[in-house]
């Protein structure tokens, strides 16, 4: 009687926890590369601080801001909701970032949670522009083409706001212009008009001392991005579109 040989039986390869350890830290460090690309190159998430983008956008909404429109030669354009570090002194107490968790610190270094401490306003002049308040109908005008504004500003009823473009706090009344904008900057407005650290606050007044006149604009490389969506809370999510108010105003001459 012959005896044969059998084919040795190949055992499982062995799950050790070690090699699961290891394979959660590689994808988690993978997750957390791939998080920092998309922050630093594509979209990155905010949240709104204040009133002063009202009705459109509210405290406490998430916002998701896109990059890859003002790569390159591109930039910001008119009626644009944009997202900017404070060009200086612009942040108040309310649109400063707000105290977070460790955790949430940690995951808005990632682009993982929702961060503060910018400021989002609308684009109303760019690079040349002569923003002007107001015509006889109270409208703001750029290059002097008046600018149907009522889709998107804040509407003030008690009392009735008497142009598109007053001060807060009175500091000047609705006659002033601004501009023409220095190149490489953009002239910004909160669409609530009424209560908005914007550029108009930051105009020099007349016959103000040591007012420094570029203080109104803020410096295209200051931008982080395009707001294009209201991502929170989920009742009221859509994309943020840039208004065909701003089509007919003529390049500044």
């Amino acid at each position: 009687m012959t005896s044969t040989d059998t084919d040795p039986v190949e055992s499982e390869p062995r799950h050790t926890p070690f090699k699961a350890l290891r394979e959660t830290v590689l994808l988690l460090a993978f997750a957390i590369i791939l998080a920092l690309v998309v922050k630093t190159f594509f979209v990155q998430s905010f949240y709104i601080p204040s009133e002063s983008m009202e009705p459109g956008l509210i405290v406490n909404d998430r916002i998701l801001v896109e990059k890859p429109s003002y790569w390159g030669s591109g930039g910001p354009q008119r009626g644009d909701v944009i997202v900017f570090d404070d060009p200086g002194g612009w942040l108040n107490g309310l649109e400063e970032g707000q105290p977070m968790s460790l955790l949430a610190r940690g995951l808005a270094k990632i682009g993982l949670y929702p961060t503060g401490g910018h400021l989002v306003k609308r684009v109303i002049g760019v690079a040349g522009d002569t923003i002007q308040c107001c015509d006889d109908q109270g409208r703001i005008m750029v290059n002097g083409q008046p600018i149907d504004e009522d889709g998107f500003i804040e509407p003030q009823k008690n009392p009735p706001k008497s142009c598109d473009g007053p001060m807060p706090s009175g500091q000047m009344d609705c006659h002033w212009t601004a501009g023409p904008v220095p190149a490489g900057t953009v002239f910004v407005m909160g669409d609530n008009r009424n209560n908005s650290a914007d550029s108009s606050v930051h105009l020099c007044r007349p016959n103000a001392e040591h007012c420094d006149d570029t203080a109104a604009y803020v410096p295209v490389t200051d931008v982080v991005g395009k707001v294009f969506a209201l991502a929170w809370p989920l009742g009221r999510a859509h994309f943020v579109h840039t208004p065909d108010a701003f089509d007919d105003v003529p390049d500044p001459s």
